[in-house]
């Protein structure tokens, strides 16, 4: 089994990391991943900026020069950004835009239409929102106009599910990711995603799982082992993430 690892953090106090929402999160440097990684075969994977980083970027290239080209970035960066910053990280090894709707740090959803296309023109990133799915309704007409839309978190509740099917249709993909943090039936969503596109699900450990109720464990990839056959879990774990951020 091999796997790309579509969303976790690396948290380094090297770095400016600011509070939010009274949250301070652990040290997680990329020592620390690698060692909490090293026997589940990860071929690469995307780093993703927390809502603690803000706009920094000087971690996420630090971090991307370490893990080395089979992993990238997804960052936030303010709508104001210059397309020569852009194209600088773009790079070194960036290639999302992050809109993190429920914890903040990022940019917000009045700029999602204008940014995730200017990014996606100019660099051809995608956007990625961390966003309650039951909030979906008030922008799903602009997602479904946009290229490229990831969400985090399987939408994070059940009562967000049937919006977030509704994009799923429409081509936008979804991270199999925070299984513990969500609040949602994991064993039943999955299989209705998948039904729907068998390209959107993109596995992640979301590690260190920070504010998660429960981090990750082995067991979530077990889950998706159990659910799925060995190609259906080859794409969930590695195809379709590796094709999203590198197009292969």
């Amino acid at each position: 089994m091999r796997i790309f690892d579509a969303h976790f953090h690396i948290i380094d106090y090297q770095f400016p990391i600011i509070e939010s929402q009274g949250y301070m999160p652990p040290s997680y440097d990329v020592a620390a991943y690698s060692e909490e990684t090293k026997d589940l075969s990860v071929q690469g994977g995307a780093i993703v900026s927390g809502s603690f980083q803000g706009f920094d970027q000087t971690y996420l290239l630090d971090s991307l020069k370490q893990l080395g080209p089979a992993f990238c970035g997804v960052t936030q960066l303010p709508y104001t950004v210059s397309d020569k910053e852009i194209e600088a990280l773009h790079k070194n090894g960036v290639r999302a835009l992050r809109f993190n709707i429920k914890r903040g740090g990022s940019e917000d959803l009045s700029k999602l239409d204008y940014f995730a296309r200017r990014v996606h023109e100019l660099v051809g990133w995608h956007s990625e929102l961390y966003i309650d799915a039951k909030e979906l309704p008030e922008i799903a007409a602009t997602i479904g106009k946009l290229p490229a839309i990831s969400i985090d978190h399987l939408g994070l509740s059940e009562e967000g599910l049937p919006h977030l099917l509704k994009l799923v249709d429409k081509g936008v993909r979804v991270k199999a990711t925070g299984f513990g943090r969500v609040e949602l039936d994991v064993k039943k969503s999955l299989p209705e995603i998948y039904s729907i596109n068998p390209d959107a699900l993109m596995f992640g450990t979301d590690l260190p799982s920070t504010r998660a109720k429960r981090p990750f464990e082995i067991a979530d990839i077990t889950l998706i082992q159990q659910l799925f056959d060995e190609q259906a879990s080859d794409k969930i774990f590695y195809t379709n993430a590796s094709a999203w951020y590198f197009g292969k």
